[in-house]
């Protein structure tokens, strides 16, 4: 590929400093928290995800949507949220009643951006993070819808989501372009057909993350590629995998040289050949 030669290039650099202990300290999470507008964002964090996952910036029932002057338009398919089913129980003692949670069962939701009617608030906050990502219109000729949730500590920064062999979605919870660039590098890694691992694989997340950190290099914004971050990231699924961080780094760099090249390489061809892949 075009830009084979310079990422494996950069890639051995990040190397030798992982090697050395040269790595800056890692970047605090900027977490996205959303417009409290939006009227999912009193939702579980969960449901707020899902809305993320399938693209869309805010999301309502079907009746919902007529209750705002919106309609779905013809042909859009709902997607699924988890609802709460709930009981009434009576304390025997108290003679009180109360509401508790059994379970929970699925809901179809529509996303805004299958309406057509009133305009509402949005989230500008986000949307304008989203519109400024660098390489935003690689991830659209891929045809993958890029979006937010509100962030949470402790729980995953983003998400790169696939519909059997389609890459569908990604989503972000913290405003940093780290995060971004590792959900891209899945998504290149998912379209050569190397994302073959179920789950948190460490052969898969090594991949994202040293592939982030050297895209970032290749555009010019190392704080951004947060390489300290990145050297704790790999450390840490290395270690639970038993085997040792830099070797896990090195296994994967041609593969994930591959998934950055592509990124760059699409990134300059037209719309086109790149939905042809």
């Amino acid at each position: 590929m075009k830009y084979y030669g310079k990422a494996e290039e950069t890639g051995q650099t990040i190397l030798q400093a992982f090697k050395e202990g040269k790595v800056p300290m890692a970047l605090a999470p900027i977490f996205l928290t959303g417009n409290q507008e939006r009227y999912c964002a009193c939702w579980s964090w969960l449901n707020q995800l899902l809305v993320a996952l399938h693209g869309y910036s805010d999301a309502r029932s079907y009746k919902g949507w007529q209750e705002v002057n919106r309609q779905v338009r013809k042909g859009e398919k709902a997607f699924c949220i988890f609802e709460p089913v709930r009981t009434t129980i009576r304390d025997e003692a108290s003679g009180e009643e109360r509401t508790i949670v059994i379970g929970y069962k699925s809901g179809a939701r529509f996303g805004i951006e299958q309406t057509d009617g009133d305009p509402l608030p949005g989230d500008e906050n986000s949307q304008r993070f989203v519109d400024s990502l660098p390489l935003l219109e690689v991830a659209t000729n891929w045809g993958i819808r890029v979006n937010t949730y509100n962030g949470r500590e402790g729980a995953a920064h983003g998400y790169f989501r696939t519909v059997g062999e389609q890459a569908e979605a990604i989503a972000l919870g913290v405003a940093n372009l780290s995060t971004w660039a590792h959900e891209l590098v899945h998504a290149a890694d998912h379209r050569l057909g190397n994302l073959t691992e179920k789950g948190q694989h460490w052969r898969s997340e090594t991949v994202a993350e040293l592939g982030g950190c050297i895209l970032l290099h290749m555009l010019g914004r190392p704080t951004e590629a947060d390489s300290g971050g990145a050297w704790a990231y790999v450390q840490r699924y290395a270690q639970n995998a038993d085997i040792d961080p830099l070797a896990a780094c090195v296994e994967v760099l041609n593969r994930t040289c591959q998934a950055v090249s592509l990124i760059m390489q699409s990134a300059t061809e037209p719309a086109e050949s790149n939905l042809d892949r």
